[in-house]
């Protein structure tokens, strides 16, 4: 989900500046009186669109601007947004949410309609969201995003004004997990019906959350400003927000260090053990809910038999290449949920997993020959990664996997393009990341089901992996519904349809005197949270928000 994208304008001036031994903190210009908060995104951000974003980055900025239904707390738990409270049915199909007496930033009032528009809009196939796909929970969202059905069919409707009701396909119990995400962010009807897509340009864009869009200029950064008329905006310390895509990671540690920048994510990952010492008190690593894997064009002969597939997974030297190479903390992974999934245990390692390097390497040389691949005819393909390797970590997996002949060509990619390929399956082997966008392990299965799409990239389709996922949907007691999911990865790991690399650690560079930023499993850092330990006491944040 990660890209790197060209720098430029006043940003590009800040790195260059940083890079040439220390320097005075070039800041932008902070309103007298004020207080604010740089911020180092990591990529550029491409759309503010709850209805579109997809990337981590896009979500800190909206995330920032708008609340849905339900948000996050500093530690990343779900606690009332927009609803102050609600209600479930007996059956568990039925979830209303009894909304607060809240403004857009234009005053307007924010009302039930305005979910309902937001849900319908985002399941159009003419909105074309990479995402909607995580929305089929709720009844016939399926249906009508594939054009099957009219958007006015999908559960959820408005009782009044300040009641939302949606109707689900089946019970859910990761529900208010889901209402976190920007894909059930409400949007402004009245504006977007008026404006179309127009309605994203600053002077237009209208927000329901503690900070209103003011500038937004590609290359160099966007401005947020307090919103007066959210309904906490009292126990919001930080009145303005710059957000800059720092694509030049080892320039964002520097800003940082400088002082022209509070906070920048993410780091290189060999550069923490340095950081840490250079910087005291800068870091911050946190175990994360996300999983680097390898996909496989099954499209593909070669890739279409097992044994191939498991050669190349069995042979990559995980444990090495993430403490020697990366060395940033991430866990090896043999399975593709991440570790600290609520509700859920994993299924253990493959057997191999616990072999010595050397078997495994001559397993996989075995299996390769039985394929047919060998010094006569040695395996060939070409391996796309995304945006850059400064670690090296792939060239280390290509050089594992010459020990046995194959000859893989890296191809560096930009990641919004890698992706691209991927979903239209104009790749052979293709790197891939997926962060969690609500805390269940469905939320990772669910990508490999036969249904899902684009995002399939392996194309798996197995009916009895889907038959498991349907049964777990339809399963609320909690336990059971693990152990059907775990059978489910189980299989889908025996049939060696991805390859899981590691599992993430989140990091940044924050200045320790920016409090409120909490290191939390989601990654996410909203801004209100957040302010200085010198500010002014009148302007301390206040406690988290409560229903």
């Amino acid at each position: 989900m990660r890209r790197w994208l060209a720098l430029g304008g006043a940003v590009f001036v800040a790195l260059a500046l940083s890079g040439c031994g220390p320097q005075k903190a070039v800041r932008a210009p902070c309103p007298s009186g004020k207080v604010c908060l740089e911020m180092g995104l990591g990529a550029e951000v491409n759309s503010i669109d709850p209805n579109k974003i997809t990337g981590a980055w896009e979500d800190q900025v909206v995330g920032d601007l708008m609340i849905g239904l339900v948000q996050s707390d500093m530690n990343g738990k779900p606690i009332p947004g927009m609803a102050t409270r609600w209600d479930v049915s007996a059956d568990g199909l039925k979830w209303t949410f009894h909304l607060r007496d809240a403004q857009w930033s234009d005053g307007a009032p924010v009302t039930a309609d305005d979910f309902v528009y937001s849900l319908q809009r985002i399941l159009k196939p003419e909105t074309a969201s990479e995402f909607a796909a995580l929305l089929y929970v709720f009844k016939n969202a399926e249906a009508v995003n594939q054009g099957k059905a009219p958007p006015s069919a999908v559960g959820v409707r408005a009782i009044n004004a300040r009641t939302v009701e949606y109707t689900l396909e089946h019970p859910a119990p990761y529900l208010l997990e889901l209402a976190k995400h920007q894909t059930m962010y409400p949007v402004p009807k009245h504006v977007v019906e008026k404006l179309g897509d127009q309605w994203l340009r600053p002077g237009n864009y209208v927000s329901n959350g503690p900070y209103k869009l003011v500038s937004w200029k590609l290359g160099d950064r966007i401005v947020s400003d307090k919103n007066p008329l959210f309904w906490e905006a009292d126990q919001v310390c930080i009145d303005r927000v710059n957000y800059y895509p720092t694509e030049d990671r080892i320039s964002g540690e520097r800003q940082v260090k400088s002082g022209s920048l509070d906070t920048n994510t993410p780091l290189n990952p060999n550069r923490v053990a340095f950081l840490k010492t250079d910087m005291p008190g800068y870091v911050r690593t946190a175990p994360m809910l996300g999983t680097t894997y390898f996909a496989f064009n099954t499209s593909l002969p070669k890739f279409q038999d097992k044994r191939v597939r498991q050669a190349l997974s069995m042979s990559i030297d995980r444990e090495f290449i993430t403490a020697k190479v990366r060395n940033n903390g991430e866990p090896p992974a043999y399975n593709f949920v991440p570790p600290g999934i609520a509700n859920y245990v994993p299924p253990p390692p493959p057997a191999w997993a616990a072999w010595p390097y050397e078997k495994r390497v001559a397993e996989a040389k075995r299996l390769l020959a039985a394929a047919g691949y060998g010094p006569k005819n040695p395996l060939k393909f070409e391996f796309t990664f995304r945006g850059y390797d400064p670690t090296g970590m792939y060239a280390a997996v290509q050089a594992d996997w010459r020990k046995m002949g194959v000859e893989a060509t890296l191809i560096a990619t930009e990641t919004q393009i890698a992706y691209q390929q991927m979903r239209i399956r104009d790749f052979e082997f293709g790197d891939v990341a997926w962060v969690a966008d609500y805390n269940d392990a469905m939320n990772f299965l669910y990508l490999l089901q036969s249904k899902t799409g684009g995002m399939n990239y392996s194309d798996y389709n197995n009916p009895t992996y889907d038959a498991l996922l349907a049964q777990a949907d339809n399963e609320r007691n909690l336990v059971k519904r693990a152990a059907i999911l775990q059978r489910a990865e189980k299989l889908m790991l025996d049939d060696v349809v991805v390859v899981p690399f590691y599992s993430y650690v989140s990091t940044s560079v924050t200045n320790p005197r920016v409090t409120g930023f909490a290191s939390n499993v989601d990654d996410k850092h909203r801004v209100r949270y957040m302010c200085f330990k010198d500010a002014k006491p009148s302007r301390a944040a206040g406690p988290a928000p409560k229903g």
